[in-house]
């Protein structure tokens, strides 16, 4: 569904990937692990076009994505959730997901209310208080809800588990699982490779911009070397 190929990108003149070469297949979790400034970030919006792009391709279901505004990586399905969440503080839990609302897509997994608020089930109880007034880790399922009420083909998710508690964590880990199970495609960039592990079919390890190593997710996990490398554990 997704393919990097040979990704050379950075801002203005600063080049930050070198060489990037990642697939994401229909229905599969990939996740992008390593520390911060490995270039995780970077990647993710590269694809959805926020960078300048030297060299290499970004391929989205056969269209050409390379260095296209954002606006059309979104009209073709590809959804992104910053670390930062960008919600709107001032409207409501349903006021933000109604924003997101776009027309079901014939390919993919069809979101509205009744379906979000199954996956999130604590925001039901938040839906008439401000946004700006939920915790960070309801504000980050608002932002992933919201994202979903956009129909996306392939999810993006930019440090998700990033200064949420730990039982937050937990929740947020088993509704991305269901919205895995819907089948939508994720891509995800993470220094907790715990919480990665619980949604990811493989893993590209990142450093410095460039991939030092990549594969099954249990069997890097089994291995620990390489991920405890990247990680600096």
């Amino acid at each position: 569904m997704l393919k990097i190929a040979g990704l050379d990108a950075g801002y203005g003149a600063a080049q930050v990937l070198f060489g990037m070469d990642i697939a994401v297949g229909r229905g599969e979790a990939v996740a992008l692990i390593g520390r911060n400034g490995a270039g995780k970030t970077t990647t993710l919006k590269s694809v959805i076009g926020l960078t300048r792009i030297f060299s290499g391709s970004v391929i989205f279901d056969g269209a050409d994505l390379t260095g296209k505004p954002a606006y059309l990586a979104a009209r073709a399905g590809l959804g992104w959730v910053p670390e930062d969440r960008r919600i709107f503080t001032g409207l409501t839990v349903w006021e933000n997901l109604d924003v997101g609302r776009q027309p079901a897509r014939a390919d993919a997994p069809e979101w509205d209310e009744d379906r979000v608020l199954a996956v999130f089930p604590h925001l039901k109880a938040l839906l008439k208080r401000p946004a700006g007034h939920l915790s960070g880790g309801e504000q980050q399922m608002l932002t992933v809800a919201r994202t979903l009420m956009g129909q996306p083909r392939l999810l993006l998710l930019d440090e998700p588990s990033e200064g949420i508690a730990p039982k937050v964590v937990e929740d947020l880990a088993a509704a991305l699982a269901g919205v895995k199970s819907a089948g939508l495609a994720i891509l995800l960039s993470e220094q907790n490779w715990q919480f990665a592990a619980t949604l990811a079919d493989r893993a590209v390890l990142l450093e410095q911009g460039r991939i030092v190593g990549q594969g099954d997710m249990g069997t890097l996990i089994a291995e620990g070397t390489q991920l405890a490398a990247v990680l600096g554990m």
